[in-house]
């Protein structure tokens, strides 16, 4: 790769970042606005966690496409314990959190134990999760959340506390993916699964352990968004898969595996973030914005099959 092209790959999407603040800035000087500012972190935190999370998978070489319905399950579970009265807090959160690590371990297991595509199995849950938090639910959202649960969708300082727990999951899987023997892990079985293999890794562990991790992660996003909305809605998290992939994708995190990190997701996210928001502020009509949003899609994939040729 000569020097440009691989300037461009390694600083490309904080130069187009840049340039887009910069356009909006002066297209809408109310762009730069605190409250402007904190609405599109706001925004973006949800999906950032997801994105985080698939970060996870997509280093072994795999995909969850189950991520926005066990948003709307997990969210479901941890509203129903979370009515005033019942239990702490701390409670229906941990709930909601562990249902999503369990959906998340059972795509992992079929997807080494029952050596199904992870297409296949994320997409069978993907359809069950959303099936199971109607269920719970009876079809209706679920109501009368405690303040203490409610805390979760409010703001400290006039900073949303979703946004401060995005930071917190980004730092820690920074450090884990960079500094820890499982990060070293996952990139070597994404990088090359039989080499990982030969070398004594235990793959079918490691991808199991990354499509756990990103259960929980996804059952975190789904106990905030119940907090932020004050309901557990169980039709809440359409497509939210998709946007945390892209974003995932658009940060430099490869669909072939072992190359990626929590960085260049986190843009990956805000620039998604950014894009919605400008468009907001020009008066886009949000149809165009889904077009919009398929294009970046397309476009991020392709890059990906471009560089890994």
């Amino acid at each position: 790769m000569n020097r440009p092209r691989a300037w461009l790959s390694r600083y490309g999407l904080l130069v187009a970042f840049v340039v887009l603040v910069a356009v909006l800035s002066l297209a809408r000087p109310n762009f730069l606005r605190v409250g402007n500012l904190m609405t599109v972190l706001r925004q973006i935190s949800l999906n950032g966690i997801l994105a985080v999370g698939v970060t996870y998978v997509l280093l072994t070489g795999g995909v969850d496409l189950s991520l926005g319905s066990l948003v709307a399950l997990t969210g479901v579970v941890a509203a129903c314990f979370a009515h005033p009265g019942d239990w702490p807090a701390c409670v229906p959160i941990a709930l909601g959190i562990l249902a999503g690590g369990a959906c998340g371990l059972a795509n992992g297991l079929g997807v080494t134990v029952g050596r199904v595509a992870p297409f296949i199995v994320t997409l069978g849950m993907m359809t069950a999760a959303r099936g199971l938090a109607l269920v719970l639910s009876g079809g209706r959202p679920v109501s009368n959340l405690s303040p203490g649960f409610l805390f979760l969708g409010s703001d400290v300082g006039g900073i949303p506390v979703q946004v401060l727990i995005l930071a917190a999951v980004a730092g820690v899987s920074h450090v884990v993916l960079t500094r820890t023997r499982f990060g070293r892990y996952l990139y070597a079985v994404g990088g090359n699964a039989e080499a990982a293999r030969a070398s004594g890794l235990r793959v079918e562990r490691i991808r199991t352990a990354a499509y756990t991790v990103c259960g929980a992660l996804a059952g975190l996003a789904g106990v905030i968004l119940a907090s932020q909305l004050t309901v557990g809605q169980p039709n809440e998290g359409v497509a939210y898969e998709l946007d945390a992939i892209a974003a995932a994708v658009i940060g430099g995190t490869s669909l072939s595996g072992g190359v990626g990190g929590v960085g260049g997701t986190l843009l990956g996210a805000l620039l998604m973030g950014v894009i919605n928001n400008g468009l907001d502020l020009l008066g886009v009509e949000s149809y165009y914005q889904m077009i919009v949003k398929g294009a970046i899609i397309v476009g991020a994939v392709w890059m990906d099959r471009r560089d890994g040729r």
